[in-house]
């Protein structure tokens, strides 16, 4: 049997996947910050285009993918499907486990599977400019890399700490030709009302939201664009499972497990939202949810409206959270540092379709070293917690079953953190509950 097994490229989907018709349980609306009423779709146009929006709340099962969406995706899509045999091995599992890999995109990750079609909407409608968040880089690096493609510039409002910790990354957003800035930063009311509360902020994805969205509010040639938790982005990353399924039966087997890594949620809602259909049928496909015990919004938080980002500018959302004021701690798996989960994942983790686990950013290392030394490649800090959860599915799976994980990136551009976990100098770091209760006690009551 190959062990990468490739989806010719004319069987690429040329539809998204839209979960929201087949949720069990509606999903709660967004609601207005200030009058806590629901809002409507008009009153997010002034950060996002009239096509993204609708998208947002659409009824519609599958969306056609615009062909110049199409024509970029094929820089590097369909991705391929690989068995982690060597993996297998060295873990003395009888079951067979499959990696998605997502990390052959020229950014290095998933995120240009819903950075393309952002872009690609937003020019359409005329916009020249668009600003955003990014923890680890990923997102930033791809925005850029579609902004190149489609000729808009681009800002990025880098959370600091991964600033620091990440300059390649930062240098990469610039080779593309994207201005980058240490949020919390002087560029926005926001960044500089934090610096002057307190100087040494490393910020916080919550806090690089705000920077962005008063961005965007406040230029009238520029939206804003968010690379996790909202329901048009989860849509546009169901191209990563509906590819696994085809990928899977052209070798007729099924996923009994699906594993990704969780900070908002796309790269995860991407592999397991294609198969929800399947699932609510009876089939017995486990979706299992990883994320940091240092950031555990869904095995933790609580499941209830927040504001997505420091400030309150955005929509509140109901989903699992730690509180909007929550600064996480410096982990190097900079993308999972979000105090929400995305609306849709939450839903299904409230549902007990979801099962989410936390673990310790050594022992996520340690996987992700197996890994390379098994497999390979290098994973990104955020894919190592997916590698984590992967072997602890594994080790209890049966010898006929199948575990899937979404490789969501490569770490070859955060080479600074395993040279520190090697070193031994990263700290294990469990939230303590009295900073989640803290936190908690700004929610808006709803």
């Amino acid at each position: 049997m190959d062990k990468k097994i490739i989806l010719p490229e004319k069987d690429m989907p040329r539809q998204w996947y839209n979960a929201l018709p087949d949720l069990p349980t509606p999903l709660a609306p967004p609601l207005d910050p200030e009058t806590k009423q629901p809002i409507s779709p008009d009153m997010l146009a002034p950060i996002f285009p009239d096509a993204l929006i609708a998208q947002e709340v659409s009824a519609e099962n599958f969306i056609a993918i615009p062909e110049p969406v199409l024509d970029i995706y094929r820089l590097f899509r369909p991705t391929p499907l690989i068995r982690a045999e060597r993996l297998e091995r060295a873990l003395g599992v009888k079951c067979k486990i499959y990696y998605k890999d997502e990390s052959v995109s020229p950014a290095g990750s998933h995120k240009p599977n819903t950075a393309v079609p952002q872009v690609y909407y937003n020019k359409m409608q005329g916009v020249k400019r668009l600003a955003t968040e990014t923890g680890a880089g990923q997102w930033g690096t791809s925005l850029a890399f579609s902004c190149a493609m489609f000729g808009l510039k681009c800002t990025v409002y880098m959370v600091k700490v991964s600033y620091e910790q990440k300059p390649y990354r930062r240098m990469l957003i610039n080779a593309y030709g994207g201005e980058i800035f240490p949020s919390p930063s002087t560029a926005t009311r926001t960044g500089a009302a934090m610096l002057e509360k307190d100087p040494g902020c490393k910020g916080s994805l919550g806090l690089a939201i705000s920077e962005a969205v008063e961005d965007a509010a406040t230029h009238e040639d520029t939206k804003y664009t968010l690379g996790s938790v909202l329901n048009h982005v989860l849509l546009h990353q169901t191209i990563i499972g509906q590819e696994t399924e085809k990928q899977l039966a052209m070798i007729g087997e099924k996923p009994d497990y699906l594993v990704g890594c969780v900070g908002g949620g796309s790269n995860f809602g991407g592999l397991v939202l294609p198969f929800l259909r399947r699932k609510l049928s009876g089939e017995n496909i486990r979706f299992v949810a990883v994320e940091p015990k240092a950031c555990p919004s869904l095995t933790r938080g609580q499941y209830r409206y927040d504001h997505g980002d420091v400030a309150g500018l955005t929509p509140l959302l109901k989903m699992h959270t730690l509180g909007a004021s929550f600064m996480p701690p410096p982990i190097h798996a900079g993308g999972l540092r979000y105090h929400g989960g995305s609306p849709i994942i939450s839903n299904l983790a409230e549902a007990g379709l979801v099962e989410p686990r936390a673990y310790y950013q050594n022992e996520c290392f340690e996987a992700a070293l197996l890994f390379l030394k098994t497999e390979g490649f290098l994973p990104a800090p955020e894919t190592s917690h997916a590698i984590k959860g992967a072997i602890e599915v594994a080790k209890q799976a049966g010898p006929n079953e199948t575990v899937v994980f979404a490789y969501s990136g490569h770490g070859l551009l955060d080479l600074s953190s395993y040279e520190a976990y090697m070193k031994g100098t990263l700290e294990n770091y469990e939230l303590p509950q009295e900073l989640i209760d803290e936190a908690l006690k700004d929610c808006p009551k709803i």
